[in-house]
């Protein structure tokens, strides 16, 4: 359990998280205006009457954004919401034209209700975190502050481009229901398993670093076992794995300093300073009657059936949670393993396509996958849609890794020489693993009798080391077996060698 020692005791962290995430879509959540944003996009280019609030413009609800995030509710194991509708959220700043936002009212039922995912915990154990809602918004458009000394300037291309907020839950009226984040770890590993399944289901890229995925991070602390929560502060707009676990830790020592010095925490907006990383007061915290929430006149109420939910289902794919169980359960990888290999549902499908339905091969296609394969991202293409030399460089294909383990397995080459192979693969050399064997002459010696007489030449030519492992100095036995690669050119089976000569050596 994580806890901060303050002056009075140890206290403990509450973390909720509100993440919103870009849908991919083609066309914007309310208008048909493309919703691709990207930096070589002009500004404003993207932009229908209706993005920029032009009067008698109606907004038209995209059901395809609709479908995304049915998606989503099904993949946190969510009730999805028959019937559910929308509202404008008051406010006012240059970013939003229509002077409120279009989303999903605080208190009343999202079109994702009531979910939950399961993260490991700091003590090592899965814990299961509550999901209060994931609901439909649109994103704002993005301020240039940096064009003018004395302008800023506004780019609407992002106006409308769909929205997912996805918050956690806290169990208000059961304080000792530990479902929610209590950590920054935890906070960084439920921030990783949201971006795993939104990029799964192709719903977002989920990209922190270039902003189509991003949390505000509300944090209270209470002493350690208290049965109530206190006032919490919100930090907005994170971005960084990083920054959001150093935001938590110090947020947390501010309040407990507050506390401890008999003050009370003011329910605010906190602006984290990267810098420093430190948090400072933003200014006070709104609430709903602040945004005035009130049903859109000009949106009908979404009406969800059950024909469209299981239709959804039925094309959702195989999640990494689930694909994480299948590869420690099915082919015995560790954790840290099937972790690594699901960290995107391409990595996953690479490696499934290099093991085959094998499971004999799945660990030995891990380990190159993750020890040497992650290291040269330019010579593989994880999409598994290019092989061969392309643009001059060598892409290694599933094909090409599972030979080579099947080559080490059936002791056809020993591990050197696959590490030979890999690196000729890697600097530009055509053909398959095998081939590359047979061309460079890189076969393993597995034939007793040629390896027995380069034993008895190493044996014949180092007289008092044999006298030595006979009195005692087993460990001369590396010496011996070293001579005996080195002689053969590292092509002698290793397992053999070892076998023959502690047998010639009693």
């Amino acid at each position: 359990m994580f806890t901060i020692k303050g002056k009075t005791g140890d206290w403990e962290v509450v973390v909720g998280l509100e993440t919103h995430i870009e849908v991919l879509s083609k066309s914007k959540l309310f208008s048909g205006a493309s919703a691709d944003y990207n930096p070589t996009v002009a500004p404003n280019t993207q932009v229908s009457m209706v993005d920029v609030a032009m009067p008698g413009m109606l907004p038209v609800l995209n059901e395809y954004c609709v479908e995304q995030a049915i998606k989503f509710g099904l993949g946190i194991n969510a009730e999805i919401a028959h019937n559910s509708r929308f509202a404008r959220k008051q406010y006012f700043y240059p970013d939003l034209p229509q002077g409120y936002q279009i989303t999903q009212a605080t208190g009343e039922p999202a079109v994702v209700n009531n979910g939950w995912i399961e993260i490991m915990s700091d003590d090592g154990k899965p814990k299961k975190i509550l999901i209060e809602r994931a609901h439909m918004e649109q994103d704002a458009a993005k301020n240039k502050h940096d064009m003018h000394p004395a302008k800023s300037f506004v780019d609407f291309n992002r106006t409308g481009v769909m929205l997912l907020e996805i918050v956690t839950a806290l169990d208000t009226k059961n304080p000792e229901n530990n479902s929610y984040i209590t950590s920054p770890d935890e906070a960084e590993r439920y921030l990783r398993q949201i971006r795993e399944i939104a990029r799964a289901l192709g719903i977002s890229k989920a990209n922190m670093e270039e902003g189509s995925m991003r949390a505000d991070v509300n944090v209270s602390v209470r002493p350690v076992g208290a049965k109530y929560f206190n006032e919490r502060c919100e930090i907005k707009n994170m971005v960084s794995f990083k920054f959001i676990k150093t935001a938590i830790e110090y947020e947390a020592k501010r309040q407990i300093e507050i506390l401890e010095n008999g003050g009370q925490i003011d329910r605010c907006t906190m602006r984290f300073n990267q810098g420093d990383g430190t948090t400072t007061v933003q200014r006070s915290k709104e609430d709903a009657l602040d945004y005035r929430y009130f049903p859109d006149p000009d949106l009908l109420p979404l009406i969800i059936t059950d024909e469209q939910i299981e239709r959804i289902r039925k094309t959702m794919p195989e999640l990494p949670a689930a694909t994480r169980t299948r590869y420690i359960e099915k082919f015995g990888l560790p954790e840290y393993d099937a972790a690594r290999l699901t960290e995107t549902v391409d990595i996953s499908h690479w490696f499934d396509a290099a093991v085959g339905g094998k499971a004999e091969r799945a660990k030995g296609v891990a380990n190159w996958m993750i020890s040497e394969l992650f290291a040269h991202p330019e010579n593989y293409d994880i999409t598994n849609e290019k092989s061969g030399i392309v643009d001059g460089m060598r892409i290694i294909t599933p094909s090409d890794l599972a030979e080579l383990v099947d080559m080490v397995a059936a002791s056809e080459i020993n591990g050197k020489q696959a590490k030979d192979i890999f690196i000729k693969m890697l600097d530009g050399e055509d053909g398959t693993p095998r081939a590359i064997a047979d061309k460079f002459g890189m076969k393993q010696i597995t034939d007793t009798g040629a390896i027995e007489q380069i034993i008895d030449e190493v044996i014949a030519n180092n007289p008092g080391q044999v006298e030595q492992y006979k009195s005692g100095k087993v460990g001369l036995l590396g010496f011996f077996v070293g001579n005996v690669m080195k002689a053969s050119g590292g092509k002698a089976n290793p397992a053999i060698v070892n076998e023959l000569i502690k047998k010639k050596l009693g």
